[in-house]
């Protein structure tokens, strides 16, 4: 029985734990790395295909976005989620195939013109629809029996729609032990769902610290923060370019964008025109819309109740095509624009920033989380001049951020979670959590709770039985010589896990007749003498 630390360690994005008992190996979020890494992440210790079951927290890709590539390496276990999640994976997912689709047929053209080798996509959207049909859901509070002596339990985390804490029971050899993943915990009194249930009592604990080692302070007045905004940007004939997360954020903002115009707060633009350009937020606003009633607050269903959409309003406009999402540009009217990604690395966003970043009356409101090393970061830290499609445009626009908003717990939120645990766990573990911030609050941890926490690096390995740390990772930093090693060693292990998946099938298929064996061996040997030079 022991748990084995991979991605989100130390960092905050690609979030992987291996969890090993009763012979069996359980991954809690298979999550793929954003902005720039601080550490060079270990390899999976066990290929793809003895991997037997996949726990899923939530939707966001830093979590979930490498389940393709497990699928597309010989997955074919099943992935437990919340029926909210599923649904919004569904949708993300696929996207996510998409860019990595469009990417590889890019590079693949630049490639033939030089001379270079062909890029191989990390996944294909077929992997992403293998994915998506192993999917599982169950609902909040339900045990759900994974393997004999093992059950997990989804508890909400107030972080995403259909976002949870996992809870496991475990046995092995007579021995029980209980851990929780609490993935990403959700700040309170959000728009939309609900507050994130407290901390139960479990031996082990892993924790996210994204904000470990700040408070939100009282909760701001988000509607006044941003009708200010809106008026001096719209006062000035700007734009009011946002930056969103195509899920969660963006409905969030949509909220408080229809509380807005439904109380008419802006003086001489009460009918201004709100843009959603993004397909994937269009397509996830439509699921928040589908009447997944157990996964809102109080206040969200009694809108409901009324008849009142709450994300929903009058000079909505929701933009799929390319040809839309250019005509929004054309469109000399002061309006809000919310398009993805969030942190201004990919998508359509970089196409607005290009339009407005130089414009002196336009605004670009900043409202979640953005790592280091993002084009979003540099412009909140102050930059004059970003690079956007090799282009230099200057920063004449307003920078601003939308204090509060954050969809993380704070240092005291995450605290109160433990606290409510009742007694001290066996073993906090700390991780999704910048470097230095993942070391700070494991020490608050034991400082506040008087709890034993620390925090570990990529490849540590404990035994939960005993408690011990029974491995080491090697710690590596990230600079461009390894970046570029670990991208080259991803596609080599895509290729050695289809090697290990061809020989399971052969196997499988002895005493197939002759005839297609025939066949089989045909083609193997054929693709065999292509690359063997």
């Amino acid at each position: 029985m022991k748990i084995t630390f991979l991605g989100a360690v130390h960092e905050v994005t690609g979030s992987c734990t291996l969890l090993s008992v009763a012979g069996k190996n359980i991954l809690i979020d298979c999550g793929m790395e954003q902005g720039a890494d601080t550490y060079e992440n270990c390899d999976l210790p066990v290929s793809a295909m003895d991997i037997d079951a996949v726990c899923l927290t939530h939707a966001h890709i830093d979590h979930s976005g490498m389940i393709p590539a497990l699928v597309a390496q010989g997955y074919r276990g099943p992935i437990y989620a919340t029926e909210a999640t599923r649904r919004l994976c569904d949708i993300m997912l696929r996207d996510s195939a998409h860019i990595q689709e469009s990417e590889a047929e890019w590079r693949n053209r630049k490639a033939k013109r030089s001379g270079d080798r062909s890029y191989v996509p990390v996944y294909t959207m077929a992997d992403a629809e293998q994915a998506l049909r192993q999917f599982m859901a169950y609902p909040y509070e339900q045990t759900v029996i994974l393997f004999p002596g093992v059950t997990a339990c989804f508890r909400d985390a107030g972080h995403l729609l259909g976002s949870s804490s996992i809870y496991f029971e475990l046995e092995e050899d007579g021995q029980k032990r209980s851990v929780v993943f609490s993935g990403d915990l959700g700040n309170t009194n959000r728009p939309l769902i609900r507050d994130p249930k407290p901390g139960v009592y479990s031996d082990y604990v892993v924790i996210e610290s994204t904000y470990g080692d700040r408070s939100h302070g009282p909760r701001p007045d988000y509607i006044g923060q941003l009708t200010a905004i809106l008026q001096q940007t719209f006062d000035r004939g700007g734009n009011l370019v946002i930056p969103c997360f195509a899920i969660g954020r963006t409905q969030e903002m949509l909220y408080l964008l229809r509380t807005i115009r439904d109380a008419n707060l802006l003086k001489g633009h009460d009918d201004f025109t709100v843009y959603v350009d993004s397909p994937l937020a269009v397509e996830a606003t439509r699921i928040y819309a589908c009447g997944l009633l157990e996964f809102y607050d109080t206040e969200t269903l009694k809108l409901l109740e009324q008849g009142i959409d709450p994300i929903c309003f009058p000079g909505l406009k929701l933009s799929v095509t390319s040809a839309e999402s250019k005509l929004i540009n054309e469109d000399r009217t002061p309006k809000v624009i919310l398009s993805a990604s969030g942190m201004c690395e990919a998508g359509r966003i970089r196409h607005h920033l290009k339009h407005n970043l130089w414009r002196g009356d336009s605004t670009v409101l900043f409202v979640g989380y953005q790592s280091p090393g993002t084009v979003g970061r540099l412009l909140i830290d102050g930059a004059s001049q970003v690079k956007l499609f090799g282009e230099t445009i200057e920063v004449n626009a307003s920078i601003e951020t939308l204090d509060g908003i954050s969809g993380h717990a704070d240092r005291e939120q995450m605290i109160g979670w433990l606290k409510a645990m009742g007694k001290p766990p066996k073993q906090v573990f700390v991780n999704h959590g910048d470097d230095t911030v993942c070391d700070s609050f494991a020490a608050s941890v034991t400082q506040v709770l008087d709890y034993p926490s620390l925090a570990p690096y990529s490849g540590d390995e404990y035994d939960l039985i005993t408690g011990e740390c029974t491995a080491k990772g090697k710690i590596v930093r990230i600079n461009k010589k390894t970046e570029g090693r670990q991208k080259a060693n991803a596609i080599y292990d895509r290729l050695y896990s289809a090697g290990q998946r061809l020989l399971s099938v052969i196997k499988k298929n002895k005493g197939l007749n002759n005839k297609d064996l025939g066949k089989f061996a045909d083609q193997v040997k054929a693709l065999c003498d292509k690359y063997d030079r």
